[in-house]
This record gives C-alpha cells, structure tokens and sequence, in this order.
C-alpha cells in the first residue's frame, strides 16, 4: 500500500512517523489538490515550483480531533449519497409524537397503499427514522418504487392543508421518503431502480409542501418538518428545481429565528454544495444570477455571526464551486474577490476567506491579480505566526502562540537530540555540498490551523500531519524546514506533533545522505531513512516503543527483506515498526557494517550501499535477527555498544580537549566544578555531555568567560547527571562551562567531543 498522495512526479511525497496513514477521520485538507511542492528558500516564492525538493510529510495522528470549521476539500470531497439519517431528536419540536419503544420494520415491509400510509402516519418520528437501516428483503419491501410513490403523492396530498405543524403527521412522510432514498441508493440491487414515476410523485410532494403558506411560518414547530424536507430535495436530486426555496430561506433567514427553523437554513447548504454535482442544477444558476448575489447577500448581512463553524461560513464557501465551475465562473468571480477582499485573512473569518481563496487558487489557477491576492504568502506569515523565537543561529521557531517556556523547551529538546544524533551516527560533519546551515520550525496552534494556512504560506500538501521541506540542500540560501502543529489532543500537556522524529529527518540528510532526496532513494533506502528517525525519537525521549515491540514477537519479517523496503512496498507496520527494530539491530549487533554503510551513503554511492546491504551482508544476519527479535519481544532489545571517549591527558584536572572524558567529576552542594578548552579555528560543533554519578549536576556554558549560574550562554539543567549541551560555530580560543551542584554530586562522568 502507497500511504500517501503524490502531488507531483518528480515531487515525491513521503510520509514519516505516524499511528495511522490518512484515517477515516472525516476531515481532509484542501491541500489534496495543492499546486506543485515550491521552493523552501522564502515563504513569499511558495508557489513558484523547483525541481525535486525533498518533502517528508508526516500522517496524521488517529487522535486528531474533528474540527466543526469548514475545509475547502469537504465541498470537493462530497458524499455521494443521501445523507443518513434524520435530524430526529436535534430539536424538541421533532419529538412531538410519543417515543417509539419497540418498531417493527414488518409493519412497513408487510403493507401497501392506503394502509401503508397509515402505518407510517400513526408511527413515530423516532420509529420510522429506524427504517434508515433496512437491508435485503426488508430494503425492497419497503422501499420499491411504488411504495415510496405511494408515500410520496400521500405527502402531496397531505401538504393541502398542511398546518405548519406535525398534526398531520408530514414529518413521518417526509422521514420515510428520506429512508427510502437513502436505503436505495446503498441497495439499489435489492431495492430496484427510482424512474419517472418517483420523479413526479415527489415533485408534487415538494411542490405541494413548499407551495402551503404554513410551511413558511416561523416557528419550531413548522422548522421541525421544514428542516428535513428541505433535506428531501437533495435526497431526490430536486436541487435544480428548488433553488427559488434555497433563495427564499436565506433572504428570510435572521439571527432571531428559532433553532429548527435555522437547522432548515442550515440544511440548504447540503442542497447547495451537493447541487454543483448534477449539471441540472449548474444549468439553473448559469440562468439565474441571482443565486450567487443571494448567497453573498446571505453572508454580507449575517457577517456578525462568524466564528469560523457557523452557517454563514459554511453556506458563503459554496460560493467558490461558482470559480471551479466554466460556466459559472464569471458570476462567481465578483462576489467570490469581494468576500476575499472585505473579510480577515485571520481570526474568525478566517475559514470563510482562505477556503474561498484556495478555489481561487485551485479551481482558478493564474488570476491572483484579478483578486488581489498575488502577495498573499508573504503577507500571512506575519499575520499568522506572530511567536517567533531564535534558538541558537542554526535553529529557529515560528508559531501562532508558544510561551516562552515552550520555546525554550523545544530549543533545548533539538539541541540536546543533536548532540545524541551525532554520537549515534559518528559522523565528521555534514555530507559535501550541504548548505542546509539552518532549520525553521514552523509550528501552528493545531491541526485545523494548519489545514487552513500553511498550503498557501509554503506550497505544501497539508492532508498530513505536517511536512519537512529539506528545498534543495546545494543551493545557497535554501532554507530547510519543518512545518508543523501542536497536538492538540494532548493539551494541556504541551506537544509538537513529531517533532523529534522530523529533527532526526533533518539531521540525518544533511550529515548522513548525500545529495537531494531523490538521489538518495534511488535505491532502496527507506528501512534507514525511517527507521533511524524512530529510532532517536524513541531513544532519545526515553518513550517505549511499544507497538515495535509487539511486532518484534510476529517475527513477520527477515532483515534482508527489509533493505528492500520501500514506501511503494510498504505500510505503516513495516516502515516505521520494522525499519526502527532493523535500524536497532545493525546499530547494536554490527556497527562496524553500519560504518561501512555510511562511508558509501555520505558520499552518494548508492550502488556500493546496496551491494553492501544485498551482496556482502545478504542474508547472513537473518537467522541471528529473528533470534534478537524474540528477545526484544520479551522486552531485551539490548542497547548499544558502549563506546566511550578516552581520559583527558592534561594535568590540570580542568582542562579538556577534542574528544576526552573524565570520570568522577564532583562538587557540594551550591558549589562548581569549573572547566575549560582551547578550540583550534573552524570548529562547527562542540558537544558537552555529562552522565552518571549522584546527586543532580547542571551543565553551564558561557563562551570565553568563566560560566555560573548567573552568567552563561546556554545551560541544561535537567533533573539528575544526564545533561548535554551542543553549541554552534564556537569562537576560538579558550571556551569555558561549568557543573553546578544543584545538589552534591559525585562520580560523574564529562565528556567534550568537536568537529
């Protein structure tokens, strides 16, 4: 299974860490039809395409919530079929008829004319919404062709002298009609084909129901009938015939009217959005402009009521099938630019102007200038993310709203992964012709957030979890970036939605992986590129893996079929799961082929690489493989070798070099352990670490002076002696940090390592 959408060809889309692929959540980003993957380098040349910049989106989260606020794709991503279910039970004026206790489908299937319409007259409301549930037998019994005719010239007649109310028992009419199209659209085989004959029963229905003077009153009463049978028209496919209906109700329609009656304006837009799918209903507007200038009367009137999940949003957004469709086009082009242009591009119109905007963009590729929204990505980085904070000169973050606290966690969290990267990889700084100097975290609020801005902010796809941009790592300039959302199911605890993993994506193509993304997948690479970005994400925070655990017992897989794996081979288990439990074993049991590894893919060999996995190594692993894996199912994955830097040489118990260590490192209570080092010109990357020991030490650094508590650079100051610090582009010279004793400690071990 291919787990993600490929925008482009030469654009390969790749998913990264993630409990799920793209899940039946209900819930997909505009950005399915995202113009071509642009350039990293400025948010401003987003939409201009380069060739084959590297993108690793990340799937979604199962947890991901259901956003009431509208998404463009959920007018383009339609449900073909009637809408299930009746709005039974929203409103008190639909329980006007006793609580159904048991209801018996027999009553229905059993009966024909006269006594048919009696028996769904005389049930309830409730009672004949069951009948959505039919099947086989029961579907055709109920719901032929001539049952829902005689249902449906009994609403006919019933609506004569429709009351405005559900004395006459319209509703449970209007119920059965709405089952019946619903039961036969998902049965048709069982239920038979709707012909003309339906055609005319339920046109004079609707005629007669919307032609009573009550079925205009504003009450609860008449809304709870009204509502479902506005629904009916799209049920039949009507939707051309009652557009003067829809016009009707949003003219009419004021914030004052009760809550069924505003259900009934609500359901118009279901009329309206799945109307653009029946060139009938096309053919209506194109001859009646006044649909468009009513819907946008519609939201100009009611612009108060915005937040974002209202109705005036969701019905105002249909506007934009208007520019997606030719002949509809020019009608929709004036009120679609003047909604565009009156409302905020933030807040709580919001939804309503960036939908409307991507169908500009989608649906009417190349006339930005006609709207006026041809500099729009530059203008809304400022205005959306408004938290910026600076890490160190290599890593920064722009988000919607992060406290102070929450940058500097996420800094020290990139930072310290950093250093535990490069002692992971031992690698001698980046590959050659790497530019990628810097990243750019980019976090939104959450999920919808993303969905909403960041295809127009960057040119990305967003029906993902967020996405890693690497650009084009040779060229000067290039900015790399990570693109991404809080996760919001989590709150209040504060998280970046994969955060560490997407780091390592980063680290990993600029000091492992020569080259662009495309080169480095022109073999199979992907069992390394995932498997050690879970691999650190796991290990570095210390978080069991518990579902690459689980599959380790299955034993599904050997490890030279893993170096086959691909994203066109593979799934979720085997890409993430498998590629960090095959990463895990050639780190722990064979480092010194994982040396050669990355000898050949720092470099670009990816021929040698392959040779190296399929030839030299081939299938001589595979039986000790599945025997580690059923240790690591019982929880006994081994750790990796343990390989520390040799004793500092100098005399002077402060001093430390290259890469030395020195053990048994103490201090009391409030008290320092002061050291220092002479760094040669040029070093990129200078790496303090501490670990073991008692007591709780907090690692200071404070460039060319002495460092404490009140005078540092940059500090970590974790609970207990596992403290790393990695700074950046150190000056020359004498450098210096400090142990603080935030209790007495003893016995730690300090190790100092640059390259």
């Amino acid at each position: 299974m291919r787990p993600f959408r490929i925008a482009k060809a030469n654009a390969r889309r790749v998913p990264a860490l993630g409990a799920a692929f793209f899940l039946a959540l209900g819930l997909f980003a505009p950005q399915a039809h995202a113009t071509p993957t642009a350039s990293s380098s400025t948010p401003a040349a987003a939409k201009t395409p380069t060739a084959t910049p590297r993108s690793i989106p990340v799937p979604k989260s199962p947890d991901t919530p259901r956003d009431a606020r509208p998404l463009a794709s959920d007018a383009q991503a339609k449900h073909n079929a009637p809408a299930a279910g009746s709005a039974a039970g929203k409103h008190a004026a639909t329980r006007q008829l006793a609580t159904a206790a048991a209801c018996d489908a027999s009553g229905f299937t059993g009966k024909t004319g006269a006594a048919l319409v009696q028996q769904v007259k005389s049930s309830s409301l409730d009672c004949v919404n069951t009948l959505f549930q039919l099947t086989g037998n029961d579907a055709k019994a109920a719901f032929n062709e001539a049952q829902m005719v005689t249902v449906a010239n009994a609403l006919r007649d019933t609506a004569a002298t429709y009351p405005g109310d559900n004395s006459t028992s319209a509703g449970q009419l209007v119920y059965f009609l709405r089952a019946g199209y619903y039961v036969q659209w998902n049965n048709a085989d069982a239920v038979g084909t709707y012909g003309t004959s339906l055609q005319n029963a339920i046109r004079g229905a609707l005629d007669g129901f919307f032609a009573a003077p009550h079925s205009k009153d504003v009450t609860d009463a008449n809304g709870a009938t009204l509502a479902e049978t506005v629904t009916l028209i799209d049920s039949a496919r009507e939707n051309a015939r009652y557009t003067g209906v829809v016009k009707r109700l949003l003219g009419d329609w004021t914030t004052s009217w009760p809550g069924s009656m505003t259900a009934a304006v609500s359901n118009t837009e279901t009329v309206i959005s799945r109307g653009f799918e029946l060139p009938e209903f096309t053919a209506a507007l194109a001859a009646d402009p006044s649909f468009a200038t009513s819907i946008s009367s519609f939201v100009t009137r009611n612009s108060a009521v915005i937040d974002g999940g209202d109705i005036v949003t969701k019905i105002g957004m249909d506007l934009g099938n208007y520019v997606a469709d030719p002949a509809l086009r020019a009608q929709g082009r004036p009120v679609v630019k003047d909604l565009i242009n009156r409302y905020p591009l933030v807040g709580k119109t919001g939804p309503l102007t960036m939908n409307l905007l991507w169908f500009t963009e989608k649906k009417d590729a190349g006339n930005c200038s006609y709207y006026g929204t041809c500099d729009l990505p530059a203008k809304l980085v400022p205005l959306v993310l408004t938290s910026n904070h600076v890490c160190n000169a290599n890593l920064s973050i722009r988000s919607q709203s992060m406290t102070d606290q929450q940058f500097a966690d996420t800094c020290t969290s990139l930072v310290n992964q950093d250093a535990f990267f490069h002692k992971l990889v031992k690698d001698n700084g980046p590959v050659a012709n790497d530019r990628n100097t810097s990243l750019e975290v980019v976090v939104f609020d959450d999920y919808y957030n993303y969905s909403l801005y960041a295809w127009e902010m960057y040119g990305i796809d967003v029906d993902n979890g967020g996405e890693y941009e690497e650009g084009r790592p040779d060229q000067a300039g290039n900015q790399a970036r990570f693109i991404a959302h809080q996760a919001s199911w989590l709150r209040p605890t504060f998280q970046i939605w994969n955060l560490n993993h997407e780091y390592t994506h980063y680290l990993d193509g600029r000091y492992d992986m020569y080259g662009d993304f495309e080169a480095g997948t022109s073999t199979p690479t992907i069992w390394w590129v995932e498997g050690i970005a879970e691999y650190v994400n796991y290990s570095y925070r210390g978080v069991h893996y518990d579902a690459a655990i689980a599959q380790a017992g299955l034993n599904t897989y050997k490890l030279s079929d893993l170096f086959d794996t691909t994203y066109a081979n593979s799934n979720q288990v085997r890409t993430y799961n498998w590629g960090y439990l095959a990463v895990r074993y050639m780190l722990q049991s064979h480092p010194q082929d994982m040396t050669a590894l990355f000898a050949k893919y720092r470099v670009g060999d990816w021929a040698g690489a392959r040779t190296l996995l399929k030839t030299t190594i081939g299938t001589s692993y595979d039986a000790d493989f599945a025997t580690w894996l059923k240790s690591c199912a019982a929880d006994n994955c081994g750790s990796l070798p343990v390989d520390q830097a040799p004793l500092c040489s100098a005399a002077d118990t402060r001093s430390y070099d290259k890469n030395c260590r020195r053990d048994n490192v103490a201090a009391t209570t409030g008290n320092y352990s002061y050291s220092f080092l002479n760094l040669p010109a040029g070093v990129k990357q200078l790496t303090i670490t501490t670990t073991g020991g008692t007591g709780d030490a907090d690692l200071y650094y404070n460039g060319p002076t002495w460092a404490t508590t009140s005078s540092y650079q940059t500090k970590s100051a974790t609970a207990g002696n596992a403290e790393t610090l990695t700074i950046t582009n150190p000056p020359a010279g004498y450098v210096y940090f400090s142990l603080y004793g935030q209790q007495g400690f003893n016995g730690v071990t300090v190790t100092t390592t640059y390259n």
